[in-house]
Parts: C-alpha cells; sequence; structure tokens
C-alpha cells in the first residue's frame, strides 16, 4: 500500500517537474536561443563551411535582364517637345559571379577576393537577339560636349567636327554595342589631343568577365553580425566621392550575403560599387518561397530622399548644396564624368516631375521595387531582385547646336534585374534545418504536454486510491451487528 502511494505521489511530483521546467524553458527562450548560437558558430566564411561555399561559389542561378527605353520622337524632344519612350525588353544573361583570389587574413577573421561576373546571353529568355536597334541618347557626344561647354576653342572645334560626320544628341545602336561598348568615332577624333581617354563607350563596358575590385570582408568569426561585412574596397575603407563622411562611408555586405538571426528590427546594409555608395533596407513583409518561410527587406524611400526630407543625404548633392531631387542620384563623380544618373525603374518612388518629365514612364511597386527575402535563421536568400535604372541628365547647351532647343531633363537609357531564387538543393536543406528547428524550439512544450498528463493520471489515481477506502469504511458498522 506504501508503495503504491509513493508511486502515485511521484507521478504528481514529475508532473510537476515538468511544468515548472516547461513554462521556464518557453519564458527564457532557451532553445530558441541555444539553436541560434549553433548557427552563429556555424555561419562564418572558413574553408569547408557550407556557408563559405555558398559564398565562394553561388549555387542558385542569377539572372540580370535589361530592358530599353526606346525614343520615338527625338526631332521633337530637339524642339523642345516632351520626350516620348517605350520599354522594349527584356534582353537576358546569366550571371556567374564567383569570389576569386581568395586569401584569408588576421588568424581568419577576415578575407580578401575579387567578385568576377560574367554574362552570357540568353536567347531563348530574351524579347529578340543582341542585334536589336535602340534609339537613345548619344551618351559619348553628351560627355564630351559637357566635358568642353566653357572651353570656347575646343567647344567650337568639336561642334564642327560633329556637324561633319553628323554626330547628333542621339544615336541608334545595337543591344550588344549599348551593353558592352563599341569604339566611338567622336571619342577617336579627340583621342589625339587627350592620350588618355578612353575611345570605347558602353554603359556596362569593362565588366564582363571582370571585376569591381577587391573586397576585404569580415568573416564573421569574431561577431556574427560581422559575416561577409565589406572592411575595405580597393584598399580603401570609405569613399571620395561624396561630400560628407557619412555618405562616404563603405556599410555592409556587397548584397550577396547576409549574417545569421535576422529580426524584423534591424537594417541591412548593404555596399553597391554600380550606385557608388552604401545603402539599407527596411523589414516590409513575411513571404513564403518555395515553402520557406521567408522576410522581405526593401530599400525606403527614404534611402533616396533628397535633403529635404532626409537631411543625411546632403552629401549625396553634387556639386554641393546641387540636389536634383528624391529618387534620382548624381553618379558622374564616379562614372568618368559622365552624365550618369542613377534611380529605380520608371522613376518608382523619384519626385513626380521625373515621370512628368517623360512620357511612357509607368511606376509600380511589384516590377521596379528593390526587394530581398532571406531566410531569418540562416540569413541565407531565398528571393532577390536588385532594380536599378540608368538615366542621362540632358540640357541645352548654347555653344553646341546639337543640342536644339532641348530641355533640361533626366532621360531614361536602361534599367536593369538582376534576380536570383534560391536552388533547390538549398531548398532541401533549409527545409531539414526548419524541421530541426521545429522539434528544437517545441522541446519545451512537449514538457509542458507530458506534465499536462502526468497531471491528469496523477489526479485520476489518486481519486481511484480514495473510493475504496471510503467503501470499506462505510461497510465496517456492517459487519460488526
Amino acid at each position: 500500500m506504501l508503495l503504491k502511494s509513493c508511486c502515485i505521489y511521484s507521478v504528481g511530483v514529475l508532473s510537476l517537474l515538468f511544468l515548472i521546467t516547461g513554462i521556464s524553458l518557453v519564458l527564457n527562450n532557451v532553445f530558441p536561443h541555444l539553436l541560434q548560437s549553433v548557427v552563429k558558430k556555424e555561419v562564418v566564411l572558413k574553408n569547408g563551411t557550407e556557408a563559405f561555399e555558398a559564398w565562394e561559389n553561388p549555387p542558385a542561378p542569377i539572372y540580370m535582364q535589361f530592358y530599353f527605353f526606346n525614343l520615338t520622337n527625338p526631332l521633337e524632344v530637339l524642339d523642345g517637345e516632351r520626350p516620348a519612350v517605350v520599354e522594349i525588353g527584356p534582353y537576358t544573361y546569366r550571371e556567374y559571379r564567383p569570389m576569386e583570389q581568395v586569401n584569408f587574413q588576421d588568424n581568419g577573421t577576415k578575407v580578401t577576393a575579387v567578385n568576377t561576373k560574367t554574362y552570357l546571353f540568353q536567347r531563348n529568355m530574351s524579347r529578340g537577339p543582341e542585334s536589336d536597334l535602340i534609339r537613345t541618347v548619344n551618351v559619348p557626344a553628351l560627355t564630351v560636349m559637357e566635358r568642353f561647354k566653357d572651353e570656347p576653342f575646343f567647344d567650337s572645334l568639336i561642334s564642327s567636327y560633329m556637324k561633319s560626320t553628323d554626330e547628333g544628341l542621339f544615336t541608334t545602336r545595337t543591344v550588344g554595342e549599348l551593353l558592352w561598348g563599341y569604339e566611338d568615332a567622336l571619342l577617336r577624333a579627340i583621342q589625339t589631343v587627350k592620350p588618355d581617354l578612353d575611345d570605347v563607350f558602353g554603359l556596362f563596358y569593362k565588366t564582363n568577365a571582370s571585376n569591381d575590385g577587391e573586397y576585404m570582408f569580415f568573416t564573421g568569426q569574431q561577431n556574427y553580425k560581422d559575416f561577409a561585412r565589406v572592411d575595405t574596397w580597393n584598399g580603401e575603407s570609405s569613399l571620395n566621392w561624396w561630400t560628407s563622411d557619412e555618405c562616404n562611408m563603405i556599410n555592409g555586405t556587397n548584397g550577396a550575403s547576409f549574417h545569421p538571426v535576422i529580426t524584423k528590427t534591424e537594417k541591412l546594409y548593404m555596399f553597391s560599387s554600380d550606385l557608388c555608395r552604401s545603402l539599407y533596407a527596411l523589414y516590409e513583409e513575411d513571404v513564403t518561397v518555395k515553402g520557406i518561410h521567408g522576410y522581405r527587406f526593401a530599400p525606403p524611400s527614404e534611402v533616396f530622399a533628397n535633403m529635404t526630407v532626409n537631411p543625411a543625404n546632403a552629401g549625396f548633392c553634387v556639386p554641393a548644396g546641387n540636389c536634383l531631387g528624391s529618387g534620382v542620384l548624381n553618379v558622374s563623380g564616379c562614372k568618368q564624368g559622365a552624365p550618369i544618373i542613377m534611380s529605380s525603374p520608371h522613376f518608382y518612388q523619384a519626385d513626380e516631375k521625373f515621370v512628368e518629365d517623360i512620357f511612357g514612364m509607368k511606376p509600380n511597386k511589384e516590377e521596379h521595387e528593390t526587394t530581398i527575402d532571406i531566410d531569418p535563421l540562416t540569413g541565407i536568400i531565398l528571393q532577390a531582385a536588385k532594380r536599378i535604372q540608368v538615366n542621362v541628365y540632358v540640357e541645352k547647351i548654347p555653344s553646341f547646336s546639337q543640342t536644339g532647343n532641348v530641355r533640361t531633363m533626366v532621360l531614361p537609357v536602361v534599367y536593369l534585374n538582376e534576380s536570383v531564387v534560391i536552388d533547390d538543393e538549398s531548398v532541401m536543406k533549409l527545409k531539414v534545418i526548419a524541421v530541426e528547428q521545429n522539434v528544437v524550439v517545441n522541446i519545451p512544450f512537449m514538457l509542458i504536454g507530458a506534465g499536462i498528463i502526468l497531471g491528469g493520471i496523477f489526479m485520476f489515481l489518486m481519486c481511484r486510491q480514495k473510493i475504496p477506502e471510503s467503501t470499506a469504511a462505510e461497510r465496517q458498522p456492517l459487519l460488526s451487528s
């Protein structure tokens, strides 16, 4: 009888112990923190880790799509009318971007590498061949005119040459020429007096089968939040194109990798050599990609806002104080003096004046926003789309009749959509991690459930024990009588 009571009370004590332990684990997030600490240690740029292999040679296919804006009314534009453009594309390229010349430094806390990018044309995913013709602004001619407009001797000489060769403000070139380069007659002529000038022009000239310089990254060995963060670029820890120290800072990763254990409240910083600046993205919404739950981050409008909206952007106004407006960025300083203006496609999130200046602009969030979908535990990119538009600043230059009576405007030339979706093999790995995560995270709830079940058994056994005792007490007087 004593042994039976001990067993029953042992069940009760065990039930209470399970309940207390389970509730304590839930309140203190012990197992989620334990799982996160394991991931933080494993996601490091180190030979032999999966994180390093994915960083060195991304397994998911990356595609670069180009959409051109074909100018339909060049003569009317020279007469001062509003440009009308038609979007033509996509012209799609498969992008390969392995990290090369990898060299670990400072006891494995940093690693240097160059990110070589190669683009292979995908005809079956494109609107047409690379030989398709596009009419657009003559960027080399406009650059030359802007460069020499205040030099009386050279401007008249160049203008005369342009008239003799029928060179104008607009040109018609193939997709391949505009992207990867063509020999320009005007640049070649000027090269005789300016030998250091390259006579080949292309919007992405020298970027195919090439890299944008040497990066030094933190490996994340000392701090998980430093995983793949850029320390220096081309040997420099800051830029020199902008007019404030804050705007010249190199912040975050190169946009291809992010640290593990990402929360909805943090800013994800990235450095983009294409934009010649750092920027950040904020949490936007929960998403599901191929069955994997993730967080969507996107750059807010404040990132490219005018200094009147975001005073921190004052340094991006070049020359100092010369701000074009929200949503556009003058990058001529880092593009060899070419009057290049960067923006989101169709001037998404830019001042309305830029949209109204060009007939054919139709900005919308779904097609023109830059987004990054990330697995919050591992920091792996599930899906991403970097969308940037290349524009040219156009104005009437009195010393060059070739500009006619053109309006002052930001004229779109092409926009790109660099996109990636996680590969199936990586999806399977993440699904295994998700199952393990669910099991580990639910251990406290299993303990609570077991405690409740044992508590029920304890109550049942206690009731069973009292019933026979009460029955025996009732029968005792009957027997004595």
